[in-house]
């Protein structure tokens, strides 16, 4: 096995360890529990620090997704571990993320959720414990189908909840407990000055 086929395991068993133990296993999502259960969760790494590389498995996935019964794949998560490892850096390859679902006319048919290792709430500081629960092991890009959203939400209307509820938890809960979950990123980020340009 080569070794980037190594690293990108390591990324995907990183990221389902936090899926289970943190996102599951504390309930910071009610609505992940059946979809992982269901194995309909599809796990994309990008290899590449560049943030078009991204975008362009972005692209990819939501014409998979559109070509895929939701039975099978419903939702995939996109791991960058050597893109954007600042946060600020994110951010703005969250917006530009957007824009290509915007650009792709199908922000009726998808959205996404945004998660990275450094994730700070407006309003926070680094170090507050609510951060955890956009906190995943690597840059992540959530593609979800919006209609499975609004399903999901309809079971669960108080949304609000769940996040005052993660809020107070995490608050108690605090860094060392979270830290005691084993969760661990395997695959570092590049050293300033090096790149990869290999995809998924």
């Amino acid at each position: 096995m080569s070794p980037q086929a190594t690293d990108r395991d390591w990324v995907i068993e990183d990221t389902q360890a936090w899926l289970t133990q943190a996102v599951i296993g504390l309930g910071l999502c009610p609505f992940a529990h059946a979809v992982h259960i269901k194995h309909q969760i599809k796990y994309s790494v990008c290899m590449s620090s560049k943030e078009s590389d991204v975008l362009e498995l972005l692209e990819s996935e939501i014409v998979h997704l559109e070509q895929t019964d939701p039975e099978i794949t419903q939702t995939t998560l996109i791991m960058a571990p050597f893109c954007v490892p600042e946060f600020l850096d994110f951010n703005a390859l969250v917006k530009a993320a957007n824009r290509v679902l915007k650009q792709l006319k199908v922000r009726d048919e998808f959205q996404l959720a945004d998660f990275h290792p450094r994730y700070v709430f407006a309003g926070t500081q680094l170090h507050d414990p609510e951060n955890l629960s956009n906190r995943a092991p690597y840059p992540t890009l959530h593609l979800l189908r919006t209609r499975f959203v609004q399903a999901a939400i309809g079971v669960h209307p108080d949304t609000d909840s769940i996040y005052l509820r993660n809020i107070a938890m995490l608050q108690s809960m605090g860094f060392e407990a979270y830290e005691d979950l084993g969760l661990r990123a395997r695959v570092l980020s590049l050293k300033p000055g090096t790149e990869q340009s290999e995809n998924n």
